[in-house]
């Protein structure tokens, strides 16, 4: 995955509103239309678990949906302008949009391949570290970069990002404040982009 998309979906993963802040969906449409950026965010906040159980249950394989979960949001944030909001609702349109994406990625020649490679090496998956987060780094080639993080910001973005929790989840599991997580998840965000751009 490209660093730069990485710290866009990250940026916007984090970059929530208030919880109790809410758009109806014309108000969505109509902001995602115009490219912006906060709806956004809510969009992925509000979306992407559900879409992630969509995929997961194509593909039954939790980092392969994550990953495709990220082309998803990429794929709508591209091709908004072509939504149309008279033909169904915008749920519908990302769900048929998701499935036809996993369904593309699911009859790759890469992914079949990829396929056989994980039946052959089942043990290999077993060794210390392949599942956490910083496993799935080196597999996208960004584990030199979040190692240049301060480790509280580097715990916080493997919690967060990688593992799937919730930042008051990650509050609850770290006994860190709600406040304290949320302001270091945007540090860590910002000194991520920082890292890339000096590339």
């Amino acid at each position: 995955m490209d660093c730069n998309i990485f710290i866009y979906l990250l940026f916007y993963f984090f970059n929530q509103l208030s919880a109790t802040f809410t758009y109806t969906e014309p108000v969505l449409v109509t902001l995602l239309q115009q490219q912006n950026r906060d709806a956004f965010s809510y969009l992925y906040d509000h979306y992407a678990p559900a879409l992630n159980g969509v995929i997961f249950r194509m593909v039954e394989d939790r980092e392969l949906a994550e990953d495709i979960l990220q082309e998803v949001f990429l794929k709508i944030w591209h091709n908004f302008p072509n939504y149309d909001p008279a033909k169904g609702r915008l749920f519908t349109w990302m769900l048929q949009l998701t499935k036809n994406l996993t369904i593309d990625i699911m009859r790759s020649k890469d992914y079949r391949q990829q396929q056989q490679i994980y039946g052959d090496e089942n043990s290999v998956s077993e060794l210390a570290g392949m599942e956490n987060g910083i496993g799935k780094l080196d597999a996208i080639g960004l584990n030199k970069h979040i190692l240049l993080l301060k480790p509280e910001h580097r715990i916080l973005i493997d919690l967060a990002y990688f593992n799937g929790y919730t930042q008051e989840e990650i509050a609850k599991q770290t006994g860190i404040p709600l406040g304290t997580v949320k302001t270091r998840l945007r540090a860590a965000i910002i000194e991520l982009k920082k890292i890339f751009q000096t590339e």
